[in-house]
C-alpha cells in the first residue's frame, strides 16, 4: 500500500497541479516546436513551486495540502507540465491543420 506522501505527488500536489498544469498547458499551446515542450515541463514545475512558496510567505491559506517537500514535487509537477504542454501543443496543431 502507498503512504500519503505518494498519494499527495501522485495527485493534487504532483502530477495533477492545477497551477502546473495551467502553466504547461498554455507553455505548449503557444510553442512553436515540439522541442519546446520540455522548457514548458521545467517552467511549470518551477513557477509553481514558486508561487506555492510566495503564497505560504504570505500566510494566506494553502488551497492544496501537501505532505511532500519541493525537492520530491519537483519532477511529478515537471512530468505533469509536459503531459499538459504536450496535449495543448497537439491540440493547436490539429487546430490549424483545418
Amino acid at each position: 500500500m502507498l503512504s500519503d506522501t505518494w498519494f499527495d505527488l501522485f495527485g493534487m500536489s504532483g502530477l495533477l497541479n492545477p497551477f502546473a498544469l495551467v502553466i504547461g498547458g498554455y507553455l505548449g499551446w503557444r510553442a512553436d516546436g515540439a522541442q519546446k515542450l520540455w522548457i514548458a515541463g521545467f517552467a511549470a514545475a518551477a513557477l509553481s513551486l514558486i508561487l506555492e512558496a510566495a503564497v505560504g510567505m504570505l500566510q494566506l491559506p494553502q488551497l492544496i495540502s501537501q505532505d511532500a517537500g519541493a525537492l520530491a514535487m519537483f519532477p511529478f509537477r515537471f512530468v505533469g507540465g509536459v503531459l499538459a504542454g504536450s496535449l495543448a501543443f497537439w491540440l493547436n496543431r490539429q487546430r490549424n491543420k483545418t
